[in-house]
């Protein structure tokens, strides 16, 4: 069993100039926000392909990048089916939502719950986002101060600290803008560094793809593509019916995703965009369960570079350090990084724009100019990169890096969906009736994680589907205005045309 790898002068140095990099976009962007619409949604000009790339690198974090790898190295590869579902429901989410923001012409997504359910419903659902997000931003900034730990011995705590301030500054300084574009830098990053350990991989294991195959199907890592579904255990089935649920709250609903497609000049812009993304994910997401069996294949070749700590969420970065050209495993772990800050400037800046515009400009009696929102904005994106600070601090002593995310954002994720497919389909379903089914679907979920050996990949789909069962009948029975058409599916085409 072999010492831990250290990290070298030439690996820091990459990493630095790379945030240095980053810090200096936001400062070259700093100081052109003149109004909430600038700072929030970079104007309502960015090109779609800066928004694809700014989509994938902001929901794929280092969380995905570290975790996926760690699940396929732990359990098997069931996760393969989230990219090949990613594709399969952009048509869905694309006919569902994306008409009736372009149409409202909303800043963020849970202004339409603002129309279609009133007020309530908006400042309810907007106080969950609000909570998942941060949840998630805990995790994301966990992930790479772990790595970090992992390779150069670093404190951390020390690392969450330098990951948040990082982020936080230079997202302070340039708004939507500047997260759009140092996510597109982060996306090729993060693309090409898992490409470089896939064909890493290729060369280190004897007989390359045959041998990774080979060892991975002796071993059960590929044994996921059955119909049978055991909910204490992970397959591709399962992961292609829950996934499929949870990319509509990703891409469909969730203002991290929303804000960037509503930042491009037309509806065309937000389509192109999402179909970019979901095949995207297909490529990536099937490149890092290939790492993630590829790394297993390469450690049960050589048992001997095995050394003790080396566990699931850590194997990638011990693998970079340990074998890729010093200097390469500089720049793939600042990959990770890439993938962090990517995550984290995208959460605080749209957890900052919903309490801006479905907290502050609805509730407060005095008028502010734009110039003393953006100000607000500003100071709030300060306060919540501290808060998710502390956070993931708290998800460091969780552990698993996927499961501390289930369990924490299935919780507000499912009811907030809930609300959304309600109000979509049909005039019945109140706010009221919902706030039956939260009440029911929160504590049923939290009983479902911590009472039962059921896998985490249900948590979310549980939620939602009590959430539903709950929520429709209490409206019923509970009574309630029914809605204007026109925010249901059914009399959509009252809103003006897209464009």
């Amino acid at each position: 069993m072999e010492e831990a790898p250290s990290f070298s002068t030439l690996n820091y140095t990459i990493c630095f100039i790379y945030l240095a990099l980053m810090f200096s976009i936001g400062l070259w962007l700093a100081g052109k926000q003149k109004t909430t619409e600038d700072y929030f949604l970079a104007g309502r000009k960015m090109p779609w392909f800066i928004v694809a790339m700014s989509m994938f690198a902001s929901l794929t974090s280092a969380a995905s990048f570290i975790g996926l790898p760690g699940l396929a190295y732990r359990e098997n590869i069931s996760y393969i089916a989230l990219g090949i579902v990613s594709v399969l429901a952009a048509p869905f989410f694309i006919y569902l939502f994306f008409p009736f923001y372009r149409r409202l012409h909303v800043t963020t997504t849970y202004e339409y719950i603002g129309f279609r359910y009133g007020s309530p419903g908006r400042y309810a659902v907007s106080g969950l986002f609000v909570l998942l997000r941060l949840s998630w931003l805990g995790v994301v900034i966990y992930s790479p101060a772990l790595a970090l730990s992992v390779v150069t011995g670093v404190n951390l705590y020390l690392g969450i600290l330098l990951m948040g301030v990082l982020a936080t500054t230079y997202t302070i300084l340039g708004g939507l803008a500047a997260v759009l574009w140092t996510d597109a830098i982060q996306f090729i990053l993060l693309v090409g560094g898992a490409i470089w350990i896939s064909v890493s991989l290729l060369y280190a294991v004897p007989d390359g793809w045959s041998g990774i195959i080979a060892i991975a199907r002796e071993t059960d890592h590929l044994n996921v593509f059955t119909l049978k579904i055991n909910i204490f255990e992970m397959s591709a089935t399962a992961i292609a019916i829950t996934t499929f649920i949870s990319l509509f709250q990703d891409y469909g609903i969730d203002q991290v995703t929303v804000q960037r497609l509503l930042s491009t000049n037309k509806f065309s812009g937000m389509v192109k965009a999402a179909i970019f993304n979901s095949f995207t994910d297909l490529i990536v997401v099937g490149m890092l369960m290939f790492i993630g069996i590829g790394m297993f294949a390469y450690y049960v070749s050589f048992p001997a570079q095995v050394f003790e700590g080396m566990t699931g969420d850590r194997v990638l970065p011990f693998y970079i350090i340990q074998n890729l050209p010093n200097g390469v495993s500089g720049l793939l772990i600042t990959a990770i990084f890439a993938a962090a800050m990517s995550s984290m400037d995208s959460g605080i800046n749209s957890v900052s724009t919903v309490i801006v515009n479905d907290f502050f400009k609805p509730l407060r009696r005095e008028s502010r100019t734009e110039n003393q929102d953006v100000k607000l904005a500003r100071m709030l994106t300060f306060v919540l990169g501290a808060i998710a600070v502390v956070v993931a601090c708290y998800i460091s002593t969780i552990g698993e890096i996927f499961k501390a995310a289930g369990t924490l954002m299935s919780l507000f994720s499912g009811p907030i969906l809930g609300l959304f497919l309600l109000g979509i389909f049909t005039r019945r379903a109140s706010f009221r009736g919902w706030v039956i089914g939260v009440v029911v679907a929160i504590p049923a979920t939290i009983w479902l994680q911590h009472g039962t050996e059921v896998h985490f990949i249900y948590y979310q789909f549980f939620c939602l589907c009590v959430n539903i069962m709950v929520t429709y009948p209490a409206s019923l029975i509970l009574g309630g205005e029914k809605a204007q058409s026109k925010y249901t599916l059914k009399g959509r085409a009252e809103l003006n045309s897209v464009d």
